[in-house]
């Protein structure tokens, strides 16, 4: 993509305090995007935001936690007063929820859903009200995981979380297909990141990384292509997609 292919494009992202938020929020700006970062830490956006602005982007850092539903239009509206009616929407906050079944406590399982399910559904809803609203053709891209279809071991409320994230994707794609709006997900395989950096050199992840058929983890900028043509004019004729990119993580079997 050339760095104004989303020139005068007006991006919100959440959950963009580290890891792949951050980096979609670069990938954003690089492409020409004015960029909100958003987080519940806002001390963890505002260097980031910062040295975007330095660089001549049009970027600032807002405090926004999407389980927090009656915040979430407010929000949205401040930052269309500071940078325009916003066009892209990249749901990237999430929780892991990890615990087996018969151990996972009420409040985990409903922390995963909070974030992954209903901060999605009303982040998504807000934007698109505003979309809607202000005549906009808009992008909505969902951040949900393999987890959305394949069965990870010990992290049954996060697969039940992602796969709720699918559907509604699909419901909502359904709902504005009419509207202008394209509503879509994408679905990463296993990257590493601060978050599970400390699993992957011990026994028990690298006996996972021998059951991927590569054998390895996928790099953040794997997504970058996909990700690109989901939030921009390429997605003119893709609504209600779920797109996996996970480096054959999901296919059946070891090897």
């Amino acid at each position: 993509m050339s760095e104004g292919y989303l020139s005068g494009s007006v991006a919100v992202v959440t959950g963009a305090s580290g890891g792949l938020g951050a980096h979609f929020v670069q990938l954003l700006a690089d492409n020409g995007a004015a960029v909100a970062l958003t987080a519940r830490r806002v001390d963890k956006i505002q260097a980031q935001a910062g040295a975007l602005t330095k660089a001549g982007v049009r970027a600032i850092a807002v405090r926004m936690d999407v389980a927090d539903a009656a915040s979430i239009g407010p929000i949205l509206d401040q930052i269309q007063g500071e940078l325009g009616p916003m066009n892209i929407l990249v749901n990237n906050a999430g929780v892991g929820g990890e615990g087996l079944a018969l151990n996972v406590s009420v409040e985990d399982f409903d922390a995963a859903f909070a974030v992954n399910a209903r901060g999605t559904f009303f982040a998504a809803r807000e934007a698109a009200r505003r979309m809607i609203a202000a005549g906009i053709e808009g992008r909505i891209l969902n951040i949900a995981s393999i987890a959305s279809h394949t069965v990870l071991p010990g992290l049954s409320a996060y697969c039940g979380s992602k796969a709720a994230m699918a559907m509604l994707t699909r419901s909502m794609a359904r709902e504005w297909a009419r509207r202008g709006i394209a509503v879509n997900a994408l679905c990463p395989g296993y990257i590493e990141t601060a978050i599970n950096d400390t699993w992957w050199p011990t026994e028990g992840g690298q006996r996972q990384l021998k059951d991927f058929p590569r054998r390895r983890l996928m790099d953040a900028s794997d997504l970058d292509a996909a990700f690109m043509m989901l939030v921009g004019p390429a997605a003119r004729a893709m609504t209600g997609s779920i797109v996996t990119v996970d480096d054959g993580q999901s296919l059946p079997g070891g090897g």
